[in-house]
């Protein structure tokens, strides 16, 4: 099995859209070993859609950006090649991908309250569910790089609500943005108003953040509501 993982890797190391089938195949495999292959290939669209917004986002903003690479139970992301952006770009990039991904959940939802599938439901509740997760305000999750043009002492709030969701819910994706985390959260707390990316964000226009915020509170707001409905009404089915 082992030499059969090596040489499937080996084959997908080449080229942008080998690594993203492959690894998308990957994660495709072990979900479904879990959940089984309807739900697996669900829950891998709506996660490509959030990838894909940050995509299109960056190319847009002319970004040197890779295709998405998958891990199972991480999750996904996109190598973006140019580390050095505005907040304000920075912002627009994260934003994309949740917001490309709510639209994909919606979409799920409205064909699983055409057809009646508990299954579709099923699928557009992880996509709610993951998109929220992802708006949480703390770097480096897409929540984070949104409300650092606010101010990235945001993130002291994102802290203490992803501590609560790792007691409530402990995994690997949540263990590894904590440690990720880390480095940002103090730079937080020892937040220098003369820093050169604070000066930097001083010169951000009031209407744009007010704009990020509209769309960040908006958008999260929606989610934790679509992501409680959509809670209950698979409770009752599974009663």
């Amino acid at each position: 099995m082992f030499k059969a993982l090596a040489l499937l890797f080996g084959v997908f190391k080449f080229g942008k859209v080998a690594t993203t089938g492959g690894t998308m195949l990957l994660s495709l495999a072990v979900y479904a070993a879990v959940w089984g292959w309807p739900y697996a290939a669900g829950f891998i669209a709506l996660l490509f859609a959030h990838e894909m917004g940050h995509f299109i986002a960056a190319r847009q903003r002319g970004l040197d950006v890779g295709a998405p690479t998958f891990i199972p139970f991480v999750g996904a992301w996109i190598n973006l090649k140019d580390q050095a952006m505005s907040a304000e770009t920075e912002a627009y990039v994260g934003v994309a991908g949740p917001l490309v991904g709510s639209l994909a959940a919606f979409l799920t939802y409205f064909l699983a309250r055409e057809t009646g599938s508990p299954l579709l439901l099923a699928v557009a509740y992880s996509g709610f569910f993951l998109n929220l997760f992802n708006l949480l305000p703390l770097s480096p999750l897409d929540g984070g790089r949104v409300t650092q043009v606010l101010s990235p002492r945001v993130w002291l709030f994102g802290a203490p609500l992803m501590l609560a969701l790792m007691l409530y819910q402990p995994s690997p994706a949540l263990i590894l943005v904590a440690i990720f985390a880390a480095p940002p959260l103090m730079r937080a707390w020892r937040h220098d108003p003369n820093a050169p990316e604070e000066l930097a964000r001083a010169s951000i226009p009031l209407e744009s953040k007010v704009e990020y915020a509209a769309l960040y509170l908006g958008l999260t707001a929606l989610l934790a509501i679509m992501t409680y409905q959509l809670h209950e009404s698979l409770q009752q089915l599974s009663r």
